[in-house]
């Protein structure tokens, strides 16, 4: 077996779990539609959110102040297209926008050979976007929603096969739960629904975080080219200082993939120096390891501003977005049944989940009410005033 042919099993025995979960997921579905004593019917997700769209539309102008543009749209893709969506919301410089695509197509399919026919154009790209899919692709099975260019994707294989699933696990008589259940279902296309509808109101906050996250591909494409440039001696003996499994020197790939792995920022930095370093204004490098790679240094400082753009932004925004499903749906009864029939929990312990941006937009709630959601937006925080909320608060008017 190649090495190529190896780095595409390997990925694919990543995401493995969640191709089983899926399969699963269909064949206890088809045998649930094939069973005569399961006589109840649900209504798909695309029936229930042409109800509840135009109501939700509505809470969040009252709520935030902020209309949703008329030109977004909900899709209901397949599972397939969702994932290939997944690759799209992977924001990658433009030359390496047809690599992200094509990889995430062929991770779609299950195609071995079309990832390693992927791995060949660019082994670098590969280093890089290969992190991805694995994050990515893993949450399908717990994420009901997207947002992305003015459209809503809604998780349809798992919204419209859970509910059936949940009543079927909970055994006949079937009626006697179905109501419970249903709404439990509404109560989850109405959060995901309401929470995309959120996002697609931070253009300033999307912008932000969108830039800082090619800024940071584009300097992990920039170290797994330096990597994959290491002479054999360097490699090896940079592969023993950081004490990495050996590789075979038939492997010349895999050994400055594992190099990439263990070196690049969001894996070495964060672990070494903790996420403090999210308020950091420089980092230093072990001398060993900066004479094997004089270039790691500077990269590691030209990525701590991009990184904590990213973190920022991104954290304001599903911050904002749960403190809106909060105050929105709080005393919303499909959401409660939600929380209980598919989360196993409550409103209560719901709410009290800590989360750094959802305490930044309760803070400035306190201050400025339904204005807090375009002052954030207009004035994205630092990282900084992320952990020190003061320091924020300072910048409201008045």
């Amino acid at each position: 077996m190649s090495e190529l042919e190896e780095f595409a099993d390997a990925l694919l025995d990543q995401i493995s779990v969640e191709i089983g979960e899926e399969q699963d997921i269909a064949k206890l579905t088809a045998r649930i539609d094939e069973d005569a004593d399961f006589d109840v019917k649900f209504d798909s997700p695309e029936q229930i959110s042409a109800t509840i769209s135009p109501i939700l539309r509505q809470k969040v102008a009252d709520f935030t102040g902020l209309q949703v543009s008329p030109d977004v749209k909900i899709e209901f893709p397949g599972l397939e297209d969702l994932k290939k969506i997944k690759g799209r919301k992977v924001f990658a410089a433009d030359d390496a926008r047809g690599f992200v695509d094509r990889l995430f197509a062929a991770l779609a399919k299950h195609d071995k050979w079309a990832i390693v026919n992927v791995i060949k154009e660019d082994h670098a790209k590969f280093l890089v976007y290969s992190t991805y899919a694995k994050a990515y692709i893993s949450k399908i099975s717990t994420t009901y929603g997207d947002y992305l260019d003015s459209t809503i994707y809604v998780n349809n294989f798992v919204l419209s096969n859970y509910p059936k699933i949940i009543l079927y696990k909970q055994g006949q008589p079937y009626n006697l739960h179905y109501e419970s259940v249903k709404s439990g279902y509404i109560g989850a296309l109405k959060m995901t629904i309401l929470e995309e509808f959120v996002h697609s109101i931070q253009r300033n906050l999307y912008e932000e975080n969108k830039k800082a996250v090619i800024k940071v591909n584009t300097l992990n494409e920039e170290l797994a080219k330096i990597i994959l440039g290491l002479d054999d001696l360097t490699a090896t003996k940079l592969s023993e200082y950081l004490r990495l499994p050996p590789v075979p020197d038939e492997f010349p790939v895999a050994k400055r993939a594992n190099l990439f792995f263990t070196l690049n920022p969001d894996n070495f930095i964060v672990n070494v120096l903790g996420p403090d370093v999210m308020t950091f204004s420089k980092v230093e490098v072990d001398p060993t390891i900066s004479k094997m790679v004089p270039q790691l240094l500077d990269i590691y400082q030209r990525w701590l501003g991009p990184i904590q753009k990213h973190h920022a932004a991104f954290s304001t925004m599903e911050g904002m977005a749960e403190f809106c499903v909060q105050k929105i749906l709080g005393d919303d009864s499909d959401f409660a049944q939600y929380l209980t029939t598919f989360m196993g929990t409550d409103l209560s312990s719901y709410q009290v989940r800590k989360h750094m941006g959802k305490d930044l937009t309760d803070a400035v709630f306190g201050r400025l009410g339904k204005d807090t959601f375009e002052f954030l937006i207009k004035n994205p925080p630092t990282t900084r005033e992320l952990k020190d909320l003061q320091l924020y608060l300072k910048k409201i008017p008045g």
